[in-house]
């Protein structure tokens, strides 16, 4: 299969050791590329910081994960992306998804937010949400 963007409501799943954790984990190796934004890094070390995970952790989960910048051009996207009920950072994340999408690295999205999954089916990416 090809690439699969990911998004922290996925991965925190995973981390927090939640019911459908290993469906996530399963679905996940079926991409020849798992990809993110460095969003994740940034959301899932919050997380850690909240729920007591520790750093080292956190970065296990992260190691299988190609993490992309978040530079100027995905900021601006991010500003004016459709539909405008996608929330503030969910918004950098389907900028990303999209700009990874038009560059060939990425046909689906993993994600459980429902404003993000409807985002991306606007746009044409496949939604996966594995259970």
């Amino acid at each position: 299969m090809a690439g699969v963007y990911l998004d922290t409501s996925a991965l925190g799943r995973v981390v927090l050791d939640e019911p459908d954790g290993d469906a996530i984990g399963v679905a996940l190796t079926e991409f020849e590329v798992v990809v993110s934004s460095r969003l994740l890094r940034i959301e899932l070390h919050r997380l850690g910081l909240r729920t007591g995970i520790a750093s080292e952790e956190i970065e296990a989960w992260l190691a299988g994960v190609a993490i992309v910048p978040v530079d100027d051009a995905v900021l601006a996207a991010a500003e004016t992306v459709s539909p405008a009920s996608v929330a503030t950072l969910d918004a950098i994340h389907l900028a990303t998804a999209l700009q990874l999408a038009a560059e060939r690295h990425v046909t689906s999205i993993m994600t459980f937010d429902t404003q993000l999954a409807a985002g991306a089916r606007e746009h044409g990416l496949d939604v996966i949400t594995p259970s």
